[in-house]
């Protein structure tokens, strides 16, 4: 084993760390306070596995002895005996996020790595005045994060920097990819660059420039397909001869031109515009797809299969 990490919060997040961890050979604890949740946690964990196995995304592993490395407990004092990592993921509400950590802190050392899920909480507002603020970052995965590896890493001001170090390594060793913040940013990266696409997409749809089925077309069918394997600045490095300085000396000012008509943030909640988008997805996914969650395992058997064709291709071009 190459140590012991705790998972707080026995939900849809902290099960897919679980596996996570205990595939790269990791024991792992997960506590919660209702041990019906763990025990219904435990059972997840294991059907994870099988799926991951099916996939071949077990790094040669049975699910069985992955499994071996994951028990449960319902005292924390019990989770973080000799751990050296914890990643809380609990409910998304400061005033919780705060009493955890509060407690956390009374039962961990000063090399233990503290980190939270949370998709929007700064990590100042989650560890200021804690006694172990220096060690309490942010580890926030994307759904679902045994298929979608990056990881935002966020620090607060006063985080110490080996412990952002020691997290990237730690990231690095599961096999996710870890993003550091370098400051804290409202919306972290990957919601802010996504916010940003919907908000335009949504403006589209709302001046009735496009249907909500073609701007979905759009990104599916067009910016996607290259975004899955490489990001934007290598898009436009690739799409001018001369790379990076010589598209922007080509586009930069038709980009910038375009860019200042996208200065107008529309509201979502309740609108004409979200029914409108609301109505067309339910004719391309029907509300009970959506309610009995078969939507979602189509999207995840997808990610499954797009992880094993990029770990697939990565063993080829490290040949």
């Amino acid at each position: 084993s190459k140590g012991k990490v705790a998972i707080v919060g026995s939900g849809i997040v902290g099960r897919c760390w679980t596996s996570l961890f205990a595939r790269a050979d990791y024991d792992v604890c997960i506590f919660d306070i209702d041990s019906r949740q763990l025990e219904a946690a435990k059972l997840a964990v294991a059907a994870m596995l099988e799926e991951l196995a099916s996939n071949d995304l077990l790094s040669q592993q049975t699910p069985e002895a992955v499994l071996a490395r994951v028990r449960t407990a319902s005292s924390l004092t019990e989770a973080l005996k000799d751990v050296i990592y914890v990643q809380e993921c609990v409910p998304e509400k400061l005033d919780l996020k705060r009493k955890v950590f509060t407690q956390i802190c009374e039962l961990v050392g000063d090399d233990t790595i503290l980190a939270s899920s949370t998709s929007c909480l700064p990590p100042s507002e989650i560890s200021k005045d804690l006694s172990r603020q220096s060690q309490i970052i942010v580890a926030h995965p994307v759904n679902p994060p045994h298929y979608i590896p990056v990881v935002e890493v966020v620090q607060a001001p006063w985080t110490n920097p080996s412990i952002i170090e020691k997290t990237r390594a730690l990231l690095l060793d599961l096999g996710q990819a870890p993003v550091v913040l370098k400051k804290e940013v409202n919306g972290f990266i990957i919601n802010r660059l996504q916010y940003a696409l919907l908000m335009e997409a949504w403006r589209l749809v709302e001046d009735g420039v496009c249907s909500p089925e073609d701007v979905d077309t759009a990104v599916s069918q067009g910016l996607g397909l290259r975004w899955s394997f490489m990001g934007p600045f290598e898009t436009i490095d690739l799409n001018a001869p001369g790379g990076v300085a010589d598209y922007c000396d080509r586009y930069g000012e038709t980009i910038t031109e375009v860019c200042q008509e996208m200065c107008d943030p529309r509201p979502m909640k309740s609108s004409p515009t979200a029914a409108v988008i609301h109505d067309a997805m339910r004719v391309a996914v029907p509300a009970d797809d959506l309610s009995s969650g078969k939507r979602r395992a189509w999207r995840d058997a997808r990610l499954a299969a797009l992880a094993v064709h990029k770990q697939r291709m990565k063993l080829q071009e490290s040949a």
